[in-house]
Parts: structure tokens; C-alpha cells; sequence
């Protein structure tokens, strides 16, 4: 959750023409991330619970995407972007961490 306020944060200097473009999509992967986790623990089944895990990661990498975009496109700088990128792979990583222990 922390990382999704970082990027609401950060998001809210993007041009005023990317709002249903690269901001809204930013956005939507940020929140992602933490919205399938939670959804998935309150599934019955491990099996259920991977499949939000997965869903989840597939958010990280979409949302590592979108951040090194707005760097290319000069939303970001990369004194911005980098702390953003590390923190997006270290939940990726502990987010696989946890779905190989299931």
C-alpha cells in the first residue's frame, strides 16, 4: 500500500493529457498490487490465494513498466524512478517468496 501512495503521489505532477493515459494506468497497477493480495488471503484455498499471488506479480512487472516509460518520457526523473523500481521488485519478490511457500 505504501508503494500505490508513493505512486499516487508521484503521479500527481504528470501532464494534465495523460490522466486516461499513462497516469490512469500507473495508478490502476499500483493499486493492484496489494488489492489482489488481500482479495486472494480471503480465499478458501492455496490454490485460490496463488492465483491473486499471481495476478498480484503480473501487477509488479506491469507497473515496472509503466514507471520506466515515464521516466523515458520525462515524467519522472530517475532520481524518482529508481527508489520506485527497487521497492516494485522487492515486493515482486517477496510476493514469489511467499506463492513458492503455498
Amino acid at each position: 500500500m505504501d508503494l500505490a501512495e508513493v505512486i499516487y503521489q508521484k503521479t500527481t505532477r504528470f501532464p494534465n493529457e495523460e490522466r486516461y493515459g499513462i497516469t490512469l494506468q500507473i495508478r490502476k497497477s499500483a493499486v493492484s498490487i496489494p488489492s489482489n493480495i488481500s482479495e486472494g488471503a480471503g480465499r478458501a484455498t492455496d490454490p485460490q490465494f496463488k492465483y491473486f499471488l499471481e495476478v498480484a506479480m503480473g501487477s509488479c512487472n506491469e507497473l515496472y513498466t509503466q514507471v520506466e516509460l515515464s521516466r523515458r518520457f520525462g515524467y519522472l526523473d530517475t532520481d524518482e524512478a529508481d527508489p520506485v523500481l527497487d521497492e516494485a521488485q522487492q515486493i515482486y519478490k517477496m510476493i514469489l517468496a511467499y506463492y513458492n511457500n503455498l
